[in-house]
């Protein structure tokens, strides 16, 4: 059973950093994706990006394309989302999710999450 667990969240004023973390446990499958989604309040959650552990290759969405990149840690059982130059719109909780893909598409189903943590940006 694959298990997540997100931490780095906090508040930050416009302009700051985080550093998400996703550690994952129980991952069995030879190929796989991790993403990070954020719901804003009373938003829709959404696929913010992601990454394959097949080949490295990541995906982000047009408003945080450029500001946030999304790394494996060095067993990849570790996924990072480091955000830089936060917006108020970036405020939410953000979750971890994992998927048995070869290539992560965040869009597709994904079939285990973590608990989310909040990350708020404001003056």
């Amino acid at each position: 059973q694959v298990q997540l667990v997100e931490s780095g969240g906090g508040s930050v004023q416009p302009g700051g950093s985080l550093r998400l973390s996703c550690a994952a446990s129980g991952l069995t499958w030879d190929n796989y994706g991790i993403g990070w989604f954020r719901q804003a309040p009373g938003k829709r959650r959404e696929g913010v990006s992601c990454i394959s552990s097949s080949n490295g290759k990541t995906s982000y969405i047009d408003p945080v394309e450029g500001r946030f990149t999304i790394a494996f840690g060095n067993d990849k059982n570790t996924v990072y989302l480091q955000m830089n130059d936060l917006k108020p719109e970036d405020t939410g909780v953000y979750y971890c999710a994992a998927q048995p893909y070869v290539w992560c598409y965040l869009l597709g189903s994904w079939d285990a999450w973590g608990q989310g943590i909040q990350v708020t940006v404001s003056s």
